[in-house]
């Protein structure tokens, strides 16, 4: 059974094609219509469609095929113990479920780093329990031009050579670099203490930019959301 799961977020639409577990292939686009055309030329059985953009019943308008709508009423392979079940995430959830999947177990800490940092940990019993968010590389730069009247807006895409700045613009890209860095440490360290046998999975737009990190327990799998997507779908569908 080939399924098709689709993560449509703000800015862009990522979807992949799943036979079973295995993924076959993955695009991203940056419109519904371009999509709609690559998808036409598919075969799939089932879809699963996790959007922040787009209602239900929007797409039921946009889509020419059946879908499953991913919401907090979906059915989960796991547990969720979140108190606020209905401000949680989607994305946040189809990640966890991802890394899950991927260990085979719990506990697992899935780390999602794009325009806000999360950290979403499911335990040994299959549970989810929640985690941190905080702002990502991009949002701690726009904090600190918009909220003072001389720093410049900076760019912070690569590891500076050296941590001390010598000029404000170097200062200002160690700050956001490092200083998310020396988070992403201090909280894998944290999460270890409490989980000892935790593995770490970490994902978004700016998972490359932190690939150093991994070792024997954090993989960097770009694509994380997307199985954790396929894997609600399986769930759901067998």
């Amino acid at each position: 059974m080939s399924n098709l799961v689709v993560d449509i977020g703000n800015t862009r639409i990522k979807s992949a094609v799943f036979e079973g577990k295995e993924l076959l292939g993955e695009q991203t686009f940056t419109s519904l219509e371009s999509a709609i055309g690559e998808w036409s030329q598919l075969s799939f059985s089932e879809v699963l469609i996790s959007s922040v953009r787009y209602s239900e019943a929007d797409l039921q308008q946009k889509l020419p095929f059946s879908f499953h709508f991913l919401s907090p009423q979906t059915s989960l392979p796991i547990s969720n113990n979140y108190a606020s079940p209905q401000t949680l995430g989607l994305d946040r959830i189809a990640a966890a479920v991802g890394a899950w999947t991927m260990a085979g177990t719990g506990p697992v800490l899935a780390v999602d780093l794009g325009t806000c940092v999360t950290y979403d940990v499911v335990d040994e019993k299959g549970s989810f329990l929640g985690g941190v968010i905080s702002p990502g590389l991009e949002m701690r730069a726009k904090a600190m031009n918009s909220f003072t009247a001389r720093l410049p807006l900076v760019e912070v895409n690569a590891q500076l050579d050296s941590f001390i700045g010598d000029t404000t613009i170097a200062c200002m890209q160690s700050g956001v670099w490092y200083g998310l860095e020396y988070e992403l440490r201090g909280h894998l360290e944290a999460f270890r203490l409490k989980f000892p046998e935790i593995r770490v999975f970490i994902c978004g737009g700016d998972a490359h930019s932190f690939v150093s990190l991994a070792k024997d327990h954090i993989f960097v799998v770009p694509n994380l959301v997307l199985h954790g997507l396929n894997c609600i779908l399986n769930h759901n569908v067998e």
